[in-house]
């Protein structure tokens, strides 16, 4: 038991994220990621300072190469930075092992990625319960994944693996799997990357409603700037560095 103390999430940290007054659901102070080349360091983010409060719809965009997905993937704590901290859900990543890093994520975070990336010998519906299961649900996990397959139009094809579903329909699949946890935090990226536009205007009609439905903080990185103006806020990153940070729309 006191060999995993150092990266149990308290009853305070968690309680932080339940409370609107304590600020940020995210944070990051200086923030900076480099990697070492042939030709020697490489910046790929540097000095960034983002906060992001619970609830908010938040784009990051830029050009390829601009630092997009580092930053998404840092902020959810797939990966340490080189300089700087970053702080989600009360708890300061840099400071945390991988085992606590995965035990905060499991407690908050969401994905939806731009490859779906679904189990191809699993059904749609054993796709959907994977979370579920993982943290333990039972046999509730049946149940709520049936209910969120039936709220993104697709209970007819439970049964179904990734190879006999459209690319709308595992988009729509993922989406079910990101959200069938309830997730303080959805952080997607280029969610519409591999659909055509058409089917990628439904998915994010989806998105978007059922991050109403569930109030939660969705973090998106997009080259799309007509879905970056869905948002309530953007941030515009060039060559690593944040050139744009304004509120898109109001409400």
């Amino acid at each position: 038991m006191n060999d995993i103390n150092n990266f149990r999430i308290t009853q305070e940290r968690i309680g932080a994220l339940e409370d609107s007054d304590a600020g940020f659901v995210i944070r990051t102070e200086n923030l900076g990621k480099h990697v070492m080349t042939a030709d020697g360091r490489l910046d790929i983010l540097t000095a960034v300072d983002v906060s992001i409060k619970p609830g908010e719809t938040l784009a990051i965009v830029g050009a390829s190469g601009s630092g997009k997905s580092t930053l998404l993937g840092l902020l959810a704590g797939l990966d340490l930075p080189s300089s700087g901290r970053i702080w989600l859900a009360g708890s300061c990543l840099t400071d945390l092992d991988e085992d606590g890093r995965a035990a905060l994520r499991s407690e908050y975070v969401g994905f939806v990625f731009q490859s779906f990336q679904l189990l191809p010998n699993l059904t749609a519906l054993e796709n959907v319960m994977l979370p579920v299961e993982l943290a333990g649900a039972g046999e509730e996990a049946r149940l709520r994944s049936l209910a969120m397959l039936e709220r993104v139009g697709l209970s007819h094809r439970f049964k179904h693996y990734p190879r006999q579903l459209s690319g709308g329909e595992q988009q729509r699949v993922a989406l079910a799997r990101a959200f069938v946890t309830e997730p303080k935090i959805l952080f997607a990226d280029e969610p519409t990357g591999n659909l055509d536009s058409n089917t990628g205007r439904t998915v994010i009609e989806l998105l978007f409603e059922l991050n109403r439905e569930k109030g939660t903080t969705l973090i998106l990185v997009t080259h799309d700037e007509n879905l970056a103006s869905r948002c309530e806020r953007l941030i515009r990153l060039d060559s690593g560095r944040i050139v744009e940070g304004s509120a898109v729309r109001q409400g």
